[in-house]
């Protein structure tokens, strides 16, 4: 069979809809165990180099996770990125149909990457990852507004955030069994805690949540991350670069890590203070430094050896 054939599938939340080329063909499934077993039957003898399933709520994990489980190449791509290919394309309309068809061309066209998906366990681990992130925010929007609430309000507030507190101190509990349950974590914990501004938290966050680290070149990890530099030219005009894309919540932690690092790495802050004092701005500086410091974590882990600062 051809290997060009591709796949789109728009997710909805009961059903998908699935558009095959070269060719066109499309049909759908219901988005349920039998659907999902029905759709790994009927691509699987086609051998298709890529299935590209758009993010959609959540609803496309159970998907992704079926088709990647039977062996088959899966992606899942950013609507925005969809929605922009469909604007170029003229495409106004929207239907599930439609939006799969214009998925399956999307990624003709550009031949995204497919990479492993995390197994079972790395899941678990981003899921806690994400929900410790969740009531860490919830707690300081309950602790702005207890500022500018009146005395009743104020201690429903206090109430609430201990038992905010509490779920954190439990959901810190499970990460930190589930990062002692695999071996591999540990290490791998151990080595990106060895740079300094790295803790616990964004060690684990990346572990969950960037799965790849170690695996690619320094240009491929930062545009992951959403720290790849973006250069707006035209003819004999230059403006300037900027970041974006990526994984938000890794460019978050990064960040983190990256003004930490900018007053306790050596390394890092000599980057950081050599460019102030080129006249980069600060928040310029910034994202270079974390730009930087994934680059080193990569290394980091590729390598691993822990962080020495002769090496870096």
């Amino acid at each position: 069979m051809d290997a060009t054939v591709v796949v789109g599938i728009d997710v909805s939340k009961d059903r998908l809809d699935v558009h095959v080329r070269p060719g066109d063909e499309a049909f759908f499934v219901r988005r349920d165990g039998d659907g999902i077993a029905a759709l790994i039957e009927r691509l699987a003898p086609l051998k298709p180099a890529c299935i590209a399933v758009e993010a959609t709520g959540g609803f496309e994990t159970v998907v992704a996770a079926g088709l990647a489980g039977a062996g088959l190449a899966v992606v899942v791509v950013n609507p925005a990125q969809v929605r922009a290919f469909a604007n170029a394309l003229g495409k106004r309309a929207k239907t599930d149909p439609i939006d799969a068809a214009v998925i399956a061309r999307f990624v003709e066209a550009t031949r995204p990457a497919v990479r492993p998906l995390p197994d079972e366990a790395t899941q678990l681990l981003a899921d806690l990852v994400a929900r410790r992130r969740q009531i860490v925010a919830m707690i300081g929007a309950e602790r702005q507004r207890e500022k500018r609430a009146p005395a009743r309000i104020r201690r429903s507030i206090v109430r609430l955030v201990k038992a905010l507190e509490k779920e954190l101190a439990s959901l810190d509990g499970d990460i930190d069994d589930a990062v002692r349950g695999s071996p591999a974590w540990v290490v791998k914990e151990e080595l990106l805690a060895s740079v300094p501004g790295v803790g616990k938290t964004i060690a684990r966050t990346l572990i969950a949540e960037l799965p790849e680290l170690g695996s690619l070149d320094r240009r491929q990890i930062a545009a992951l991350a959403g720290l790849a530099p973006w250069t707006r030219q035209s003819g004999q005009w230059r403006g300037k670069s900027f970041i974006g894309g990526g994984r938000a919540d890794v460019r978050a932690v990064l960040f983190i890590g990256a003004m930490v690092a900018a007053r306790h790495n050596p390394v890092l802050k000599a980057f950081r203070d050599r460019l102030v004092a080129a006249g980069k701005p600060k928040l310029v500086a910034l994202v270079a430094t974390a730009r930087k410091l994934v680059t080193i974590l990569n290394a980091v882990i590729r390598d691993q050896q822990p962080w020495r600062e002769q090496s870096a």
